[in-house]
């Protein structure tokens, strides 16, 4: 692993949210301090999620809500970063969308031109978290990967987390049925692509290892910290246990317990 750049030394954090800021609409002990030391020490941060299923306002709201300082500048994501890609990479190219109505405002946002749900073709087929996901739907997209579709997804996540260690299913599991039906895999363009880190990145004008990612995800979080060269930071308070932690190749910087630990490290 490459020579770990100093937490303090660190000028742009990339916060993953469920798991490691709060769980559903609960603070995680810490968030809050963290945020205002970050803000004393002029360092920007900026919160980076994998849910493509709400808008990045309906984050700003949720932060603000809680507490947290948040501006449309503080958010950033997969939703976001996948309307980037289709914007710059052919443009003109018809979607066919599994996802949730923000994902389909959001993608229409950046010029994305989304085809009806019974559309006999579309040049890419784009899958996010889709909470009216269908069998039809499922079938179409596969129809259309079949047809020569390109597969796009947002986000790699195969379960989102809920209170009292519960997971429901997410975009990656349902990637892996169409997966498994078509033997086609999708192009990632959220968490570990580092995709998201380099436009970050360039907008505050950092170079990638200036930049910090804290998540508590090892295979979304930390991966993307790796493959975009910033400093990764696992915090043990979401998915993975010691347990997973120690039979994974994927191994960040930094360990901590919690947000807390961060903030009593670097105030």
């Amino acid at each position: 692993m490459d020579k770990m750049t100093p937490l303090k030394d660190i000028q742009l954090f990339l916060l993953d949210m469920d798991g490691t800021i709060y769980f559903e609409n609960q603070l995680i002990p810490g968030a809050a301090e963290f945020i205002d030391c970050l803000i004393h020490q002029n360092k920007h941060y900026v919160f980076l999620t994998n849910n493509s299923s709400e808008s990045g306002m309906n984050y700003v709201h949720k932060m603000s809500k809680l507490g947290i300082p948040c501006s449309k500048d503080n958010v950033f994501t997969s939703a976001m970063a996948m309307g980037i890609y289709l914007a710059e990479n052919h443009p003109h190219k018809t979607i066919y969308l599994l996802g949730t109505q923000p994902l389909h405002q959001e993608l229409k946002s950046y010029g994305v031109e989304i085809v009806p749900e019974d559309a006999q073709q579309a040049d890419r087929v784009v899958v996010g978290f889709d909470k009216d996901l269908t069998y039809p739907k499922l079938v179409r997209a596969c129809e259309l990967i079949d047809g020569g579709a390109e597969f796009l997804a947002t986000h790699p996540d195969k379960v989102c987390p809920m209170k009292n260690n519960r997971y429901i299913p997410d975009c990656g599991s349902f990637c892996e049925m169409i997966t498994t039906a078509t033997g086609k895999k999708p192009l990632y363009i959220g968490k570990p692509n580092r995709n998201m880190v380099d436009i970050l990145a360039r907008k505050h004008h950092y170079s990638n290892n200036q930049v910090g990612i804290i998540g508590d995800r090892l295979y979304t979080d930390i991966a993307t910290g790796i493959n975009a060269g910033s400093v990764s930071i696992l915090v043990m308070s979401g998915e993975t246990t010691p347990e997973i932690l120690a039979s994974s190749p994927v191994k960040p910087h930094y360990i901590f317990d919690s947000i807390q630990d961060i903030f009593t490290t670097i105030q």
